[in-house]
């Protein structure tokens, strides 16, 4: 039976790529169009002989063409498709984060072929993003299949905010906004803060003001490592944002705790989620550049053990360089405030730094600072934030922790 998608026929470059995994087909790869189509609709992808490679979302507005949701020529996109997709990706999360379900990322974009969405669970509160104009466009039939499987399986949601206050959704052709989304039985207003529990700890997530979602989950058992480490030492947590850093290393045990972050309302709400579990940390509002080199010129020791979770410093290749140098520099610095023996939590969030560049600049310097490194572990983001192998984007967060000797 004739297929009622138009063709786009691409590249043997772009064919390689599709047929290697990955899901994206950039403008310069589309070689010819059957008919016309809709930004947003779904359309048939296929190589220079005609043959078949997937069917997703086109967007000419985008630089990425076409976002493939499937490989399989016999699929239908239809309610029962999405349906089985949303299954799929929460039953992955049931069965690796175990108890861990009730407060972590249900979809994870690519990684779960829903491009572009992005939906974290704070107990009975769903925080949505959508990035992607085809994606976009069917919330109205994703959204409700989250909602109707959560309450088979027992799972109580009694909100859905959406986050679309994101400067990227312009360049898909699509308007910027957040708010409460409109379902039977969904709360349609409330005060956008909720109280979660992770490795013990409980936190204030603020999902409407917060950045991203409101809260960072790919972490999680990064923030357990340091938590089973830092008994008994002075912990440096920079750029603590709201403090879960610092908070997990408190609860473990430390003989103190210093956090820091420039932003004086992510401190705020740090001192609330410390007060929340009755745990005692210094806090300060400074730039952590300024801070590590004023902390270098005066030979402080007062730290053993330093926590590094910069923001991301690269967005696109192009800025990677740069990107490179502030992080050697805040890791260098780090080293030289470490006394023999102490420890070091460093990380990257940016998927343009790639490990063997973050590694290479690690190496670089621990040469500066005239250290060694013993490496403890190697981490990744949390497994609800799926790496697919044959999709680079999806590898994005770098967590190592050493031993300076």
């Amino acid at each position: 039976m004739e297929r009622p998608y138009p063709v786009l026929k691409v590249s043997k470059k772009a064919e390689s790529s599709l047929k290697y995994g990955h899901p994206w087909v950039f403008g310069d790869e589309i070689c010819d169009v059957s008919r016309p189509y809709a930004n947003g609709d779904i359309v048939d992808v296929r190589g220079p002989k005609d043959n078949y490679l997937g069917s997703g979302y086109v967007n000419d507005r985008s630089k990425i063409r076409v976002r493939v949701i499937s490989n399989n020529p016999n699929d239908r996109f239809d309610e029962a498709f999405y349906t089985r997709q949303v299954r799929y990706a929460v039953d992955y999360r049931r069965r690796v984060m175990g108890d861990d379900f009730s407060n972590c990322r249900l979809i994870f974009g690519e990684s779960d072929r829903l491009p572009g969405l992005t939906v974290d669970r704070f107990g009975e509160v769903l925080v949505v993003q959508s990035l992607c104009l085809g994606t976009d466009l069917r919330k109205d039939t994703i959204i409700p299949a989250i909602l109707a499987y959560m309450a088979e399986l027992g799972e109580r949601i009694t909100a859905v905010y959406e986050r679309n206050d994101v400067s990227i959704r312009t360049l898909e052709g699509m308007e910027e906004y957040k708010g409460f989304y409109r379902a039977p039985g969904l709360l349609t207003d409330g005060p956008g803060i909720t109280t979660v529990k992770e490795n013990g700890i409980l936190y204030e997530v603020d999902y409407v003001n917060g950045q991203k979602t409101g809260y960072f989950l790919d972490q999680k058992y990064n923030r357990l490592a340091v938590k089973k480490l830092a008994g008994g030492l002075r912990v440096l947590d920079c750029f603590t944002h709201t403090g879960a850093f610092a908070l997990n290393a408190a609860a473990g045990g430390a003989a103190s705790v210093t956090a820091v972050d420039v932003s004086a309302q992510a401190i705020e709400q740090a001192r609330r989620n410390a007060a929340l579990n009755g745990l005692d940390i210094r806090f300060m509002v400074a730039d952590v550049f300024d801070l590590l080199t004023e902390l270098v010129q005066k030979r402080s020791r007062d730290f053993d053990f330093i926590i590094l979770d910069p923001p991301a410093f690269t967005k696109s290749s192009a800025t990677a360089q740069s990107a490179y140098r502030g992080y050697k520099e805040i890791n260098m610095k780090a080293m030289r405030l470490l006394p023999r023996g102490g420890y070091l939590a460093t990380c990257s969030c940016s998927h343009f730094m790639y490990d063997d560049m973050f590694r290479k600049m690690l190496n670089e310097a621990a040469h500066d600072a005239a250290v060694s490194l013993r490496q403890i572990e190697a981490r990744q983001q949390s497994p609800d934030h799926p790496i697919l192998t044959t999709v680079r984007e999806t590898d994005y967060l770098k967590f190592y922790l050493f031993q300076v000797v």
